[in-house]
């Protein structure tokens, strides 16, 4: 081969070399900067990109998907002097390679740091109860303070949360106790209030059925005194009868009347429960006399009818 076939063969040689050179493959969740000569021009995306060979180079390599953050475990004093130890974790994504690349130094470590010493401020501010009763109120806090802080870095901080948070052990048992105690006090509650409410029931009841007794009571009173007042009326007229025929009668109708109230206190003496002997007749003559009173009144009612018309 002469030597202008080997020159020819060599720029071929040379000219896919720099070719090669000069292709980049990025794969998809990544972004590369590109360097001219130590000075960023611009950044490639994800897919089949060109640089000018032996001029531009690949700065840095970042990855654009959400990223974990593991933050380690930190002892902190809270506001009421309380040592409590807390972890959490952060996921965050870059949005600007160029930002994240050149306006922060080892970002991973400049963001553990961030969030390390915000939550020692934002926790450190807060007493024992509140850290463990507002949780997501601190997550929404950190997260807010630790976004605008990595602004300038290009990075986007998508959630805070904290893992755990373990107060003392003497803290934890004093803690159990108050619980303990809290939880009995509301049982005794509980207790005292049912048995309030029982006896409440209980006088109520007592109170319903005194009031029925009361109306039932009033109610047969209502019913005696009417049925007084309808006897007192039956009395009354037999009575008007009685006057009515006595004047018309003479002594016939005052020994028929007189004879009617006789049979009929006999009758109660021999129903009495506490006599045992009744001697007759107690008073015959009487008893007679109101029978031969009630046949004259008879006869005189019957000589008064044929006498009519």
């Amino acid at each position: 081969m002469s030597g202008f076939g080997i020159f020819v063969l060599v720029l071929v040689i040379l000219i896919i070399a720099l070719v090669l050179l000069g292709v980049r493959t990025v794969p998809q969740g990544h972004a590369y900067t590109v360097e001219r000569f130590g000075r960023y021009t611009k950044t490639l995306s994800p897919g089949l990109n060109f640089i000018v060979p032996l001029v531009d180079q690949i700065g840095a390599k970042l990855s654009t998907q959400e990223t974990l953050l593991d933050i380690p475990s930190q002892k902190i004093i809270t506001l009421d002097n309380a040592i409590v130890t807390c972890d959490a974790v952060a996921f965050f994504q870059v949005i600007d390679p160029r930002q994240a690349a050149y306006e922060v130094q080892n970002l991973p470590l400049a963001m553990v740091n961030l969030v390390v010493t915000n939550l020692r401020s934002v926790m450190g501010s807060m007493a024992l109860d509140e850290i463990l009763s507002k949780r997501n109120e601190i997550n929404d806090k950190l997260l807010a303070i630790i976004d605008l802080a990595t602004t300038p870095w290009g990075v986007k901080v998508t959630r805070i949360e904290l893992k755990d948070i373990a107060p003392p052990e003497d803290m934890v048992h004093a803690m159990a106790r108050q619980m303990k105690a809290e939880r009995e006090k509301r049982a005794v509650i509980l207790e005292a209030e049912g048995f309030r409410e029982a006896a409440i029931k209980k006088a109520e009841g007592e109170k319903q059925a005194q009031i029925l007794e009361a109306e039932g009571r009033r109610e047969a009173a209502f019913r005696d005194g009417e049925a007084r007042e309808r006897l007192a009326e039956a009395e009354a007229k037999a009575t008007a009868v009685v006057s009515d025929a006595i004047s018309r009668g003479g002594t016939e109708a005052i020994n028929y009347f007189l004879g009617i109230k006789y049979v009929e206190a006999l009758a109660g003496i021999g129903m009495a429960p506490n006599n045992k002997v009744t001697f007759l007749p107690l008073d015959a003559t009487g008893v007679l006399g109101a029978l031969g009173g009630i046949t004259e009144l008879t006869r005189g009612q019957g000589h008064a009818g044929k006498d009519k018309p």
